[in-house]
């Protein structure tokens, strides 16, 4: 993950320094002001989760040069069987973007709904041995 994480270090670096640009040069026009800043926020939030990925599993085979095929081979990963959590962050997407046409208490359900789906994800099987 170090290439990755490099890769977005320097994505949120670039949003960083261009939003803090556009905004003194603009005279703080919010629709740009904006959308860099959220820009800036989504990379940094991905930088930060492989960051911690990478110094919580360290160096994965593809990280080096000499690597083979057979290093990265083994079992891939748990898959939950059954879950109302996708359901649910889908379902509170979908009211929360009706709420910001028909209204903010939409909104408000949507974004309750949508935690709900969020958390569950993450804390379904957290308990699980790896």
């Amino acid at each position: 993950m170090k290439i990755e994480t490099c890769l977005y270090a320097g994505v949120t670096l670039f949003f960083f320094v261009t939003a803090i640009g556009y905004t003194w040069w603009s005279d703080a026009e919010p629709a740009g002001s904006t959308a860099l800043t959220v820009s800036f926020l989504m990379s940094a939030m991905v930088f930060v989760f492989l960051y911690v990925q990478q110094r919580k599993h360290g160096s994965r085979p593809e990280d080096h040069k000499d690597a083979e095929i057979q290093q990265r081979s083994g079992p891939v990963d748990f898959f939950p069987p059954r879950s109302i959590c996708p359901v649910m962050t889908a379902v509170g997407y979908a009211v929360a973007a009706l709420g910001v046409v028909y209204g903010v208490w939409l909104l408000l359900i949507g974004l309750g709904l949508l935690a709900g789906g969020v958390f569950g994800f993450l804390f379904e099987y957290g308990d699980r041995e790896p």
